[in-house]
């Protein structure tokens, strides 16, 4: 699980600090939801938030865009080397099947959750490495096969 109530459904300090050092620098894209429930600008990052009803940017620093076709089109044009995708279970479904790496924090603990990662077939997936905290593991899975192109869900 990834949400409850609109909130993470833990606290770890070591894991925000985790996630902080390894998106620092690099745009984090997320839905309006988790835009919703952390409501403050990620420093150090552009932030992008993808929404269909907001007319408008939520903060003068945020990038607003209506997809996710959009939004990645926009860090190919700057340029930017990789982008983040940080939540919430909508924009994780829609992005799975281009993404090349993931990068999945697993609690040690149970918690209650009403928002769920999306079931992932793991044989397309190599675990290239774990880190190995005290409440939560970190994973790095790298795609088995590149995929030749992009594949926009929510825009089909």
């Amino acid at each position: 699980m990834i949400g409850f109530q609109g909130q993470l459904p833990w606290h770890s300090k070591k894991e925000l600090t985790h996630f902080k050092k390894t998106t620092l620098g690099f745009p984090v894209i997320m839905g309006r939801k988790t835009w919703e429930s952390i409501q403050t600008e990620l420093q150090g990052r552009i932030n992008i938030v993808i929404s269909k009803s907001y007319k408008k940017s939520p903060h003068e620093n945020v990038k607003l865009f209506h997809s996710i076709k959009e939004s990645i089109e926009f860090c190919e044009r700057e340029l930017l080397k990789k982008c983040f995708i940080i939540g919430g279970s909508e924009i994780f479904k829609q992005t799975i099947n281009f993404a090349d790496e993931m990068i999945i924090s697993r609690m040690k603990n149970e918690y209650p959750g009403d928002v769920f990662f999306p079931v992932i077939d793991f044989s397309n997936w190599e675990d290239t490495s774990q880190i190995d905290f005290e409440d939560f593991i970190v994973h790095t899975y790298i795609r088995k096969e590149k995929l030749n192109e992009k594949v926009f869900e929510a825009d089909n």
